[in-house]
């Protein structure tokens, strides 16, 4: 572990977290949103929300990480360009994209959009005490929670003025969903780091409820795996298995309940979390690799780095929730796959956004709204804060 430490470290440092700096857009705000495949920068491309919020919880969490003060200004560059341009001040709740300038394009506000910028704006409040960050988020938080539910639970796709629409944006697979676990994940994720940075008592009562939603509604029992789209009432409407999003769940939900401390609750979420990570290992991992995703018959063996990267964190953490040696070695072999055929050997490119089944580069973008350095930095951070010490 001590070496993964060193060789994460490195990776961090002197390479995923270059390549961002280099793209932020001094001109207009925030950071440039789309390279290709043949790393050709397009500084007139539209800038995705959820990507600038990734960037601001990247830069913000490397700080809290490493020290590093250039990296906080990059995250205050990063805070600016979403409080001033991405932020709807009449209607409340962050837009989903904008254009090159910081203009609105698509002004649909979608739950998921809104909790990755409480999960970036509590982060940097963490890092930099700026209040006003906090109290962003809580603004958009308290949106969440007037705008966002009926009675079944959170809601996900909306106009401007929060009118219902269409679920088209998260959304795939020939599916149309009204609920989504991506959405129910990501608001676990968002409401925990607000918590652990205000300890504000409602947002520990809604942390609560979704991780019951997760117990009640999410988890099956029966297939030890996660849903993935439901109807309204939180029915499941397809037969899927998102490798990569149950292992990243099972990190996640530890990490709620840890911040959440209650005792009772964590006992019973890790019963969960065990579940999840040892049926995704015993039905995920082939050739060394985490493959993607199991829809119906059909089993996607592209490797996605977000999905590696996940792997990585989510096999460590069942490594020390159950001392189980397997896990540790699984997640150490996850890396040495990442090292070979995920990292981009190319000069002035990041991760490849993933390796064909026959470990050939996938030649999608090395940057596009959906590709950012949340999941492979967040990886980097969770192996040198569990082992650094080491």
């Amino acid at each position: 572990m001590k070496q993964m430490v060193e060789e994460v470290r490195k990776e961090l440092t002197g390479h995923i977290t270059p390549f961002w700096k280099k793209l932020a857009d001094l001109k207009n705000g925030g950071f440039y949103g789309y390279m290709d495949y043949d790393l050709k920068l397009d500084k007139d491309a539209e800038k995705g929300v959820i990507l600038n919020s990734r960037i601001l919880w990247f830069f913000a969490n490397s700080y809290l990480t490493l020290q590093n003060e250039e990296d906080l200004t990059y995250a205050q560059h990063a805070y600016e360009f979403l409080r001033n341009r991405c932020y709807d001040e009449e209607y409340g709740g962050v837009y989903w994209m904008m254009d090159a300038k910081g203009n609105v394009v698509d002004d649909v506000k979608h739950t998921y959009n809104q909790a990755f910028a409480i999960y970036a704006l509590s982060s940097y409040f963490d890092a930099s005490g700026d209040k006003s960050a906090l109290e962003l988020a809580f603004q958009i938080y308290q949106t969440i929670e007037d705008k966002c539910r009926d009675d079944y639970g959170y809601v996900e796709a909306f106009s401007r003025d929060f009118h219902p629409i269409s679920n088209e944006l998260l959304s795939e697979n020939g599916v149309l969903a009204d609920k989504t676990m991506n959405t129910i994940l990501h608001l676990l994720e968002a409401y925990t780091e607000l918590y652990r940075v205000s300890h504000d008592d409602a947002v520990a009562g809604r942390l609560r409820y979704l991780l019951e939603t997760v117990r009640d509604h999410v988890y099956n029992p029966e297939k030890n795996i996660l849903e993935v789209f439901f109807d309204v009432t939180y029915h499941p409407i397809i037969d899927m298995h998102s490798y990569g999003h149950d292992i990243e769940a099972a990190w996640l939900i530890d990490r709620a309940c840890d911040v959440l401390g209650d005792e009772a609750v964590r006992a019973e979420m890790e019963q969960i979390t065990l579940a999840l990570a040892k049926k995704v290992r015993e039905v995920a991992i082939e050739d060394g690799v985490l493959n993607n995703e199991r829809d119906k018959d059909h089993i996607s063996r592209t490797r996605v780095w977000w999905v590696e990267a996940e792997g990585v964190v989510g096999f460590l953490n069942a490594y020390q929730h159950s001392g189980i040696t397997d896990y540790r070695d699984t997640a150490k072999m996850l890396w040495e796959y990442i090292k070979q055929y995920i990292i981009d050997p190319r000069e002035g490119s990041e991760w490849l956004w993933a390796a064909l089944p026959d470990n050939t580069p996938g030649k999608k973008p090395i940057v596009e709204p959906w590709k950012c350095p949340y999941h492979n930095g967040r990886m980097c951070m969770e192996v040198i804060r569990r082992y650094g010490n080491v």
